[in-house]
């Protein structure tokens, strides 16, 4: 009697282009990014008293220390945009980016243990991290729509048709954050001390980033050395939106899209290719 042929559901197959993302696969997948989301989401405030009020707080302190030193000591210009809302704007923006970048580079060294014994793909965990903290980004965002709100009410504030785009400058920052997470994720992996150069290297990223300062305050080759930032464009724009202050124009956003696109392309190649080896260096 012949026995029935077996049919396999899932071929998991380590041949697969670089390029290839597996949309198709994570998609399937949406439930595990869900609980790695809410797990992302409720263990950064699990044994902590105020629990979620942390993600006002930080804002606020943050901005209140740059208001001082920035502001009153350095006397750094705003564009003559009220000064605590400029630097809060800088400031939910780069939290953002800053956390999801630190958090993102970890992937593999992080994981390693559930990759080791479950099959999934792999970038639903770098994934679920950058939606994650969109989650924190809204609670801030919030902040910031609320003294956005008191200063419009008070017209120190020129909005116009291009808040329509924070949906887009949201999006470049995640892919941003997503590319360079994954191409550190995947070579610290084997240079462990990236890991530790990562931290300050985003400190000192953050000078090199119109978060404090307007880019109208730059002079010379500091300006144009500025507009190969990812981030400039994106910044300039947000504050040029919001606040109506800033040299913000449409090419400086079509570089940092063009230059986040390449960064994002290569952070993809880079991560399916040590993915499928990884296990051996880790």
């Amino acid at each position: 009697m012949n026995e029935p042929q077996q049919t396999w559901t899932e071929t998991i197959d380590a041949d697969h282009s670089l390029f290839d993302l597996k949309l198709k696969e994570v998609w399937r997948y949406k439930d595990l990014v869900y609980m790695f989301v809410k797990r992302d989401f409720v263990s950064s405030f699990k044994q902590t008293v105020l629990g979620p009020i942390w993600f006002f707080i930080n804002p606020i302190l943050t901005t209140i220390v740059y208001l001082v030193i920035f502001g009153r000591i350095a006397k750094l210009p705003t564009d003559d945009a009220p000064p605590l809302l400029f630097y809060l704007a800088g400031v939910t923006l780069w939290n953002y980016f800053s956390t999801s970048l630190l958090a993102t580079s970890t992937t593999f060294a992080g994981n390693a243990g559930i990759f080791g014994k479950v099959y999934f793909p792999r970038l639903v965990t770098p994934l679920s991290i950058v939606i994650s903290n969109l989650m924190r980004l809204g609670v801030q965002f919030l902040l910031f729509i609320l003294v956005w709100a008191y200063y419009l009410s008070k017209g120190q504030v020129n909005p116009n048709w291009w808040v329509l785009a924070t949906p887009f400058l949201i999006l470049l920052m995640a892919f941003f954050s997503l590319g360079l997470g994954m191409i550190f994720s995947a070579l610290t992996t084997k240079y462990k001390d990236l890991s530790m150069l990562l931290g300050f290297g985003v400190s000192l990223f953050m000078y090199a980033t119109p978060v404090i300062y307007p880019t109208s305050a730059l002079r010379g080759a500091f300006k144009e050395l500025a507009l190969y930032n990812p981030l400039t464009g994106i910044f300039e724009c947000f504050k040029y939106a919001w606040l109506g202050v800033g040299d913000f124009s449409p090419t400086m956003l079509g570089i940092s899209s063009l230059i986040i696109v390449i960064i994002m392309a290569i952070g993809v190649v880079i991560f399916n290719k040590v993915e499928k080896t990884f296990m051996d260096t880790v």
